[in-house]
């Protein structure tokens, strides 16, 4: 595919790539493809770093499927996100809870006591799930969260209720992203301005984008910005998209959860100019032959898929069989959006995984794909 960015040929600036890792929390937004988890479980954790993760031993292409074994496997998918819908773990139970989303007619029940979990978290994706998947009905469920405790909840259910067609006031927004003191409630209110698709907020988003925001690190303003940046382009603005090619381009370790964040927008996006810096992200080793980790390849392999480039499943052969449960279930959101049939049989492996973040993201990707037999 042609790149006409002038970035094309640039080569990543990283120093020893391994010596760091995405934080956990980032991760678990790359393995689920989606910002909830991350926004909404973790606003008030403060995540610390973890080790880098080395590639496993990579495994044969299994055969297709046939159509009745396809058929078994999605009420496998549905059966793991029926039993982990009432998971002790809050985060578990959110991720779910928030696939439940892929067949509402199926799993409504599901989504109904997500949204009166004991665990904000867990109401914030619920909410943010049927907003995305436009499932209609759930008003009398959605209007008491806009009064809830945690405000990044709050800043769900606007989006769940505007979405959906509910009657909501959507000025709070803008409080949100411009006088909230947390960082997490900023970057979702950005991320909610722009997936509204209304234009008439981008003067507010640029506003926010020159603002300094005293007491906010800069590491969380450099994310911050990338979100404003994204959410911009969401609603037009396309000379924002610089901002998020920048951030391709770590120059120091501990820049990756950044860089890894701008991988996965350019997916979202829909910038086809930058395919070809992604490839060479992926491609990238340094003087010593070390290729960035395992999570940045991945989101590469989601990103291009997204942009209509599915080939990148091999990434995730590589990874499968990883010891770390982030990353396998990193790899099954992989096989979910490159789709095609021979990887099904994948998605059944690591349904049966022992872990349970790994047993979601693989019915996850299962129930969210097209892929056929």
């Amino acid at each position: 595919m042609e790149n006409r960015s002038s970035r094309t040929a640039a080569t990543p600036h990283l120093h020893s790539p391994r010596r760091s890792a995405p934080s956990k929390a980032l991760l678990m937004l790359l393995a689920c493809g989606t910002s909830l988890t991350l926004s909404a479980c973790n606003s008030q954790t403060q995540v610390k770093k973890g080790a880098s993760s080395q590639p496993a031993k990579t495994v044969q292409t299994p055969a297709p499927m046939t159509p009745v074994n396809a058929s078994l496997l999605r009420e496998r998918a549905i059966e793991i996100i029926e039993q982990n819908s009432v998971n002790p773990d809050a985060s578990l139970r959110a991720s779910a809870t928030g696939a439940a989303a892929f067949v509402p007619g199926r799993l409504r029940p599901i989504l109904e006591k997500g949204l009166q979990d004991t665990n904000s978290g867990v109401r914030g994706v619920t909410a943010m799930a049927i907003g995305r998947a436009q499932v209609k009905g759930f008003d009398d469920r959605l209007v008491p969260l806009l009064r809830d405790p945690e405000v990044i909840t709050q800043v769900s259910a606007t989006y769940a209720l505007a979405r959906t067609g509910g009657n909501v006031d959507r000025s709070p927004l803008a409080s949100w992203l411009l006088n909230d003191p947390s960082p997490w409630v900023k970057r979702h209110a950005a991320d909610v301005l722009g997936l509204l698709g209304d234009k008439s907020a981008l003067p507010l988003l640029k506003a926010a984008a020159r603002e300094k925001f005293p007491g906010i690190s800069s590491e969380q303003m450099r994310i911050l910005q990338l979100m404003l940046a994204e959410a911009m382009i969401r609603l037009g603005d396309d000379a924002q998209r610089p901002v998020i090619r920048a951030a391709l381009y770590p120059s120091a370790p501990e820049e990756l959860e950044v860089a890894a964040l701008a991988v996965a927008m350019i997916g979202e996006v829909q910038d086809r100019e930058a395919s070809a810096q992604l490839v060479n992200i992926a491609e990238y080793k340094d003087s010593t032959g070390r290729a960035y980790p395992a999570e940045i390849r991945l989101a590469v392999a989601a990103s291009l898929a997204k942009l209509g480039m599915t080939q990148g499943y091999f990434v995730a052969d590589e990874y499968i069989a990883n010891t770390s449960a982030v990353v396998r279930a990193q790899c099954a959101y992989v096989y979910g959006v490159t789709k095609g049939p021979e990887n099904l049989a994948k998605l059944q492996r690591l349904m049966e995984d022992p872990e349970p973040l790994v047993r979601i993201s693989a019915a996850a990707a299962l129930l969210g794909s097209s892929a056929k037999p």
